[in-house]
């Protein structure tokens, strides 16, 4: 294979070698985190791919517990960027899939308690996910995420507490730079202790967010609340009941030119003068039934059904909107959604080997009725912007998709173990245009996508401490109704000519126990057919194109280490390379360019003293290489390395627990850019990040005992 070559001339995946006589002892000390890439309940160590697994704990440790990308260092591979910019969500990427989006979440599948937060066009969102009652957070990257369906890079799969006997409640808050509140009350608890029919567990939170912002015309306010109800109905079955609603209210500071970010990084004139923001307001239900039908054989039912609605206000002048084909500079959209995932899983015995067999079926689709307005109306003939103007659009769109799937466990030997499997995806999309005029014509179109997308993983247990794997999958990734909805050159009608993107992976990999922590490496290479990249992006609406074939080859390594029990180290590594293979440029050769919003280089780095209770104290350090903000490689936002403090005391006493934190991030101011805007015409590509903050927090539970 060419990366092992090009990139590593030593054989990387002989580290662990140099760590087994540590981990000798440590066989016992195995960890149990719960992972998703194979079927069934399986360990970090033993799965056969790249996962890793953050506790709800380490999440909120010292945290605002705010962004999903405040304790996600320790993840290799991942690229989590919080923007400053809550009317546009985290910037979030894995080994590069999904580094184009200015909107939402691509090429990751985000689920919820096994609800997807992920709808079937493949645009997925994290606004819904409240940290207050995070359980754990698992990060799958590599082959076997195809598995999961329409993605190419990984899974995160984010799991809530289950309440537990005896009751307790929570109350906590954080205050810190920029105005910036979260405060929360959390109550769990559980009737007996889940084996006995009647028996009952439940976890409810509320989360209220505010903040002036980082940037001018840059506050935000978010409104969210969780509950997850579980039954034990007889022996053999279970039910679980999930309600989730999330109500934000944003401004959009919009992007800065070089200049604009070095003469004033906190500036937003596009901002304030097209008044630019988003609401959004989504609430969802789910359930999940599981029964067993026999000693060998479990069945699992997971069925949900959710509404979102957003509009948006964009940074559009006038004389482009007076197009009569121009869309217009407000966004409105409403969305219902729903599916059902049912899966059965057989434990047998099959030519003498052991065997697990998982077959399932997933179905889901969505609604979205699409409308655009003019972001300005006429006051004596001068445009008034932000405010919602003429119709410009009307379109219904449907998305449905109908997966049927198969994954195999099977244990050859000892030592040796193979898993394997193969899902069919076929995705449907359907426009009704309702806006015709003579001067914007029938838009509606439709399209489908279909594709085989098998994954297998030969896993090696060279010693009790020390797994060996290789892997490969094909992933598949289909654009998004947003993707699809604009041509660029301001034409009219449907992007239907944008295809899916496929990729091919092959990973090898290695996971070593170290005393009472995990060492971890992978070396991949991804070759992808009809990446979907940004063709240009103006005014808040970016439009996008097939840019042929791109490679990615990397490495990644993990170390989780804990020492005496109370000392905690955790260190990251990520070398990504991902390039153009073909044109992406039009007239310009873009081959052998790296690809837009990708660090090619990533680092992470924390030490801390975490004793059950008095005080405790920490620091991490980030480095992120540069990233090219365009395909041409002509902008870039600078390498920058950033380090925090953090230091708390928690107290216990009979049933209260207390614990009063403090932290300082940036600690020594430096300036950099959080995020770029891909592609941005403009030149507007940069989104800066603040300069030294600090934060207090603090949270007081008591059990009813």
């Amino acid at each position: 294979m060419i990366i092992f070559r090009a990139l590593f001339p030593l054989p990387v995946m002989l580290l662990p070698a140099i760590f087994a006589p540590l981990s000798a002892s440590a066989a016992d000390n195995e960890q149990t985190m719960v992972v998703t890439a194979s079927p069934g309940p399986v360990s970090e160590l033993e799965t056969p791919a790249a996962v890793s697994v953050v506790t709800g704990d380490d999440l909120r440790y010292a945290a605002p517990q705010i962004n999903l990308s405040e304790n996600l260092g320790s993840v290799p591979g991942l690229q989590i960027l919080n923007r400053q910019n809550y009317a546009q969500d985290l910037q979030l990427s894995i080994r590069g899939f999904g580094s184009r989006s200015t909107y939402g979440v691509r090429g990751i599948r985000l689920y919820v308690d096994g609800i997807p937060a992920t709808m079937p066009d493949g645009q997925g969102q994290t606004s819904n996910i409240d940290l207050n009652s995070v359980a754990s957070v698992e990060v799958l990257r590599g082959p076997f995420s195809a598995l999961y369906g329409n993605a190419s890079g990984g899974v995160i799969d984010v799991k809530t507490e289950t309440g537990e006997a005896p009751p307790t409640i929570e109350a906590s808050s954080y205050y810190g730079s920029f105005g910036t509140w979260r405060y929360g009350l959390k109550a769990s608890g559980a009737t007996g202790d889940g084996t006995q029919p009647g028996d009952v567990n439940y976890t409810v939170s509320s989360t209220r967010f505010t903040t002036h912002g980082f940037r001018d015309h840059s506050d935000a306010r978010k409104n969210l609340a969780n509950a997850k109800l579980g039954v034990r109905i007889d022996d053999v079955s279970t039910l679980t009941l999930l309600l989730n609603s999330v109500d934000i209210r944003a401004n959009d500071p919009g992007g800065l030119s070089y200049s604009e970010w070095r003469d004033n990084p906190r500036q937003s004139p596009r901002g304030e003068q097209y008044d630019t923001r988003k609401t959004i307001r989504q609430t969802q239900a789910g359930l999940n039934y599981q029964r067993a039908l026999s000693t060998s054989d479990d069945l699992s039912i997971t069925a949900y059904a959710g509404q979102r609605e957003t509009v948006q206000y964009q940074s559009i002048p006038a004389g482009p909107q007076r197009n009569p084909t121009h869309p217009g500079g407000v966004i409105d959209l409403s969305r219902h959604y729903q599916g059902i995932d049912s899966r059965l899983t057989h434990r047998d015995t099959l030519w003498t080997l052991p065997v697990d067999v998982t077959v399932g079926l997933n179905y889901e689709n969505m609604s979205e009725n699409r409308k655009g307005f003019e972001n300005f109306t006429l006051d004596n003939g001068v445009p008034l912007y932000g405010v919602k103007g003429d119709k410009r659009r009307d379109e219904r769109n449907l998305m449905w998709n109908l997966d049927p799937y198969l994954q195999s466990s099977w244990q050859l030997s000892d030592a040796l173990s193979l898993d394997a499997g193969v899902r069919y995806s076929s995705i449907w999309f359907d426009a009704n245009d309702h806006y015709i005029t003579a001067a914007n014509g029938d838009d509606s179109g439709e399209a489908s996508y279909h594709k085989w997308l098998p994954a297998g993983a030969l896993k090696y247990k060279v010693t009790d401490a020390w797994n060996v794997y290789l892997s490969a999958g094909r992933g598949f990734e289909t654009p998004t109704i947003n993707e699809l909805s604009y041509r660029s050159g301001g034409q009219n009608g449907l992007n239907l000519a944008l295809k899916p993107s496929t990729s091919d992976t092959v990973e090898l990999g290695s996971k070593t126990r170290i005393g009472n922590g995990l060492f971890s490496a992978a070396l991949f290479q991804t070759d992808t057919d009809n990446e979907i990249v940004v063709d240009a992006s103006s005014g808040g609406r970016t439009t996008y194109k097939n840019a042929g074939k791109t490679r990615r080859q990397g490495l990644e390594l993990s170390l989780d280490q804990q020492f005496a029990w109370d000392w905690k180290l955790k260190m990251a590594w990520t070398l990504l390379d991902a390039t153009y293979r073909s044109n992406a440029c039009g007239a310009t050769d873009c081959n052998g360019n790296r690809m837009p919003g990708i660090a090619r280089n990533m680092g992470y780095a924390s030490f801390g003293y975490q004793p059950e209770q008095g005080w405790y104290a920490g620091a991490d350090v980030h480095y992120m290489g540069d990233i090219m903000a365009d395909d041409e490689n002509s902008a870039k936002a600078p390498s920058y390395t950033v380090a925090g403090l953090n230091t708390g005391y928690k107290f216990l006493y009979e049933r209260w627990a207390l614990d009063l934190f403090g932290r300082v991030d940036n600690l020594f101011d430096k300036g950099y850019v959080g995020s770029v805007i891909v592609n941005e015409s403009n030149g507007r590509y940069y989104e800066p990040a603040p300069g030294r903050n600090y934060g207090v927090g603090m949270s007081v539970s008591y059990r009813f005992e």
